[in-house]
């Protein structure tokens, strides 16, 4: 009995294992760098 529960703990745990592993890595976005005084942060759209 504690061999088919060895087994299923193996096999869940490869599924998690496998799942985790080919989820797609989250990377951080790059910091924006802050405008500058002459970047033209106006909103132009009001004319």
């Amino acid at each position: 009995m504690w061999v088919l529960m060895l087994e299923a703990f193996v096999a869940l745990f490869l599924l998690v294992f496998i799942v985790w592993w080919t989820l797609p890595s989250k990377k951080k976005p790059a910091a924006k760098p802050l405008p500058g005084p002459d970047a033209g942060g106006k909103d132009d759209s009001q004319a």
